[in-house]
């Protein structure tokens, strides 16, 4: 038998109903292994104390309700520490908040307490979800469970480690650039980016307020389905949250139509991970789906048009750390001293070079050089996608170009950013879009997961779990 921790979402939900296991034993098992493993994973920067009342109602909940009960009802969810838990620190892996203690529920959060779900504890992230590896947390890297000497990727690193290495049955992450679906890649697992506004952003420390989207990292899609069902929806607290019915609806064909723009399938792919993205594309093809060749030629500077506009939301989000409202106080001889000291003191290296980089592009006399060009860039990819869209059902790439790196070896930071690539461009135009697992490369004698990345109208996740579910099927998961 499964072990209960590395159940999917849906194989616990039935084994819960089918008196298989309880509630308090499938937390049991989690936070158990979360326990003997998290010292050496560094996934949770805390694993949150047993709510016995919870596992209570959850327990009394499936009991009579039954098949009734939502399916999250007592499944054990890990939850990225930048996501608001009342009364829990939430210190988005930064020492600016170490202390900071959440005054209410994200709305998130809410829907799953509604549903029953329970949390297992807050993981580590990128400080402020600035990076790609989890490298930049103020509380030490998380490692990836393939490989200790490997990054997990990130910002939401901690959350994909949690799942990978069954500390939770899922979890909950936050996409900028492909701070979901990088790690999701990097681990093995599933991750998506949910069209802009189709998930609430209240109780979400912002890093990028017109990037940033809550999205679900699981063991399948399936589960990728269930837990982003649950978190969706119209939201009073967040005004950028969209009805059901804002975009044309998408009618998911068995036989999907799959954009392959090769020309921007170049030389910086790694070789191996290119064969097994052809391969996953020729099992595709064999179900019965179609490649069609399609341009995205603008698409080529999305990267760049992203690391002008996401610095420049930074800065001006982060600029109510000041030290002086909540957070890190450091106090000089002036105020000039106590915002210095601590932003300094509070800030990492990377925060930093961010805030400073948006500050410059938004200045006078380059705003309109930088950051008003580069917003011009998201209108025309959005067309340009739209255009694609009329001949194709989805578009694909592989997730990340290379599989999870080792520590260290990207210091550089624009070799960093490049990691990024094949994402940013769902949160550019705020499209979803879903990495699932396609294969596996050697590295060192070690074998590393790789994903394939799927990009699809707004509001089409359907079509993104029916394109992943077969993916799944292809590669007999």
């Amino acid at each position: 038998m499964t072990k209960l921790n590395e159940m999917t979402m849906v194989e616990a939900a039935r084994a819960l109903r089918t008196r298989e296991c309880s509630v308090r034993e499938l937390w049991d098992a989690c936070v158990n292994e979360a326990h003997v493993r998290n010292k050496e994973l560094n996934a949770f920067l805390e694993v949150f104390d047993t709510d016995d009342a919870a596992l209570r109602a959850a327990q009394k909940r499936i009991d009579t309700e039954g098949a009734k009960a939502p399916l999250l009802c007592g499944i054990p969810l890990a939850l990225k520490d930048n996501i608001l838990l009342e009364g829990k620190v939430a210190s988005a892996a930064s020492k600016v908040l170490e202390h900071y203690r959440a005054t209410y529920d994200a709305t998130v959060v809410k829907k799953l307490k509604d549903a029953g779900a329970i949390f297992v504890g807050r993981t580590n992230m990128d400080e402020f979800a600035m990076g790609s590896s989890t490298e930049n947390s103020a509380f030490g890297p998380s490692v990836n469970p393939y490989d200790a000497g490997r990054v997990p990727g990130g910002s939401s690193g901690g959350s994909a480690v949690a799942l990978a290495a069954h500390l939770a049955l899922a979890a909950l992450g936050s996409d900028t650039g492909g701070s979901i679906r990088q790690p999701a890649a990097y681990t093995g697992i599933v991750g998506l980016k949910p069209t802009y506004g189709a998930v609430s952003r209240s109780g979400l420390i912002a890093m990028g307020s017109s990037l940033d989207q809550i999205g679900p990292l699981t063991a399948t899609v399936e589960d990728a389905r269930i837990l982003y069902e649950t978190i969706r929806g119209k939201d009073i607290m967040d005004s950028t949250t969209i009805p059901d019915n804002l975009y044309p609806a998408h009618s998911v064909s068995k036989s999907l139509r799959i954009g392959v723009p090769r020309h921007l399938l170049g030389d910086g792919i790694d070789a191996d991970v290119r064969a097994v993205f052809d391969a996953s594309l020729d099992g595709l093809v064999r179900a019965g789906h179609v490649l069609v060749d399609i341009k995205l030629p603008m698409s080529a500077h999305a990267l760049a048009a992203y690391y002008v506009i996401m610095p420049a939301e930074v800065s001006t989000n982060l600029a109510r750390l000041d030290g002086i409202r909540y957070g890190l106080a450091e106090r000089g001889e002036t105020l000039l001293d106590d915002y210095i000291l601590s932003r300094t003191k509070g800030f990492g290296e990377e925060p930093r070079r961010r805030i400073l980089l948006g500050t410059f592009v938004l200045s006078s006399g380059y705003i309109d050089a930088y950051y008003r060009r580069a917003d011009a860039m998201r209108t025309v990819l959005r067309r340009e996608y739209s255009t694609a869209f009329e001949e194709v059902d989805v578009v694909v790439f592989p997730t990340t170009p290379s599989p999870a790196f080792t520590f260290g070896e990207k210091s550089d930071p624009l070799s960093m950013y490049l990691g990024d690539i094949f994402t940013v461009t769902a949160n550019l135009t705020g499209m979803p879009a879903i990495s699932v697992p396609m294969g596996y490369v050697n590295r060192a004698g070690v074998s590393l997961p790789v994903g394939i990345h799927f990009t699809a109208p707004h509001q089409a996740e359907d079509v993104l779990f029916a394109i992943g579910s077969a993916v799944e099927k292809a590669n007999n998961v």
